[in-house]
């Protein structure tokens, strides 16, 4: 049985990058069911194509074969690797941190380097810069195709071994009832900021909808926004034009304005640097 492949890139669509990558997955099997998951990544944001498979995966079938293209490195000595989650899928990709969230929130079970000399696309030269299409996607389409099996894309490589990110924590100082965590990552088209916080820290602190949170935002321990937000179930709980706190698609706190970009409004940007608290008050 066939299985789907998804492809993820930073190449966008306004050249034939991504229509070459479906080319050589076709010329291996007409008969391959390809979809994509984004070709929007910031150029060389691996945190984000990290975040954006973490973001999508678990709603794909078991089997399902990922490619994510964001590689800085592409010919350098970096791995190629394809990995099996615990979630039962393949994800064919650079080991350059991309597996980072993958590994963390659904587990890795098994990993292997990609041996060029037989899952690399013929005739393709002595190109080094164009891996998605000469080695990615290919191995990709044979692995889904039942070309080749997952023991047949190369040697075995530990787990432990793989290349992963800093993932920052939460913290959760009862004392002043402050739950401290990072802005991960936009709801890019809205300028929704999606923090680390999982819903049920809320829970376990007793915030409830309704209930009014200082929110503080600082960037390398520089102030940048402070103030009273509530904590709605959805927008529709919040007057246009005004902030909100949210549980977002992936039951991790959201903030957010009604019909507006909070992240233009504060000029708010995500990474290690960017930290946000909340403390529950009474009103």
């Amino acid at each position: 049985m066939r299985k789907h492949i998804i492809l993820q890139t930073d190449f966008g669509l306004s050249d034939g990058a991504v229509s070459a990558m479906y080319g050589v997955a076709l010329s291996v099997d007409p008969w391959l069911r390809i979809f994509d998951l984004t070709h929007d990544i910031p150029p060389f944001n691996i945190w984000e194509a990290s975040y954006r498979l973490y973001q999508t995966v678990e709603y794909w079938p078991e089997d399902s074969v990922f490619v994510s293209v964001v590689d800085p490195g592409v010919g350098t000595d970096r791995l190629s690797v394809v990995v099996k989650t615990g979630l039962n899928q393949y994800i064919v990709t650079p080991d350059n941190g991309t597996l980072t969230h993958i590994k963390d929130k659904f587990g890795i079970v098994e990993a292997r380097i990609i041996e060029e000399e037989f899952n690399r696309l013929p005739n393709s030269g002595e190109s080094y810069t164009f891996h998605g299409r000469d080695v990615y996607v290919y191995t990709a389409a044979r692995l889904a195709s039942g070309i080749i099996s997952f023991e047949d894309v190369g040697p075995e490589l530990s787990v432990e071994n793989l290349t992963l990110l800093p993932l920052a924590k939460t913290e959760v100082k009862e004392k002043e009832k402050v739950i401290t965590g990072n802005i991960d990552i936009l709801d890019v088209r809205f300028g929704n900021l999606w923090t680390n916080i999982e819903r049920e820290l809320f829970v376990e602190t007793g915030v409830l909808y309704g209930d009014f949170l200082e929110v503080t935002i600082e960037n390398n321990k520089r102030h940048l926004y402070k103030n009273m937000i509530k904590f709605v179930r959805s927008f529709a709980d919040s007057r246009l034009g005004e902030a909100l706190l949210f549980v977002n698609s992936l039951d991790k706190i959201g903030v957010a304005i009604n019909q507006g970009s909070f992240a233009k409004a504060y000029h708010i940007e995500t990474g290690d640097n960017w930290k946000i608290s909340f403390r529950k008050v009474d009103v």
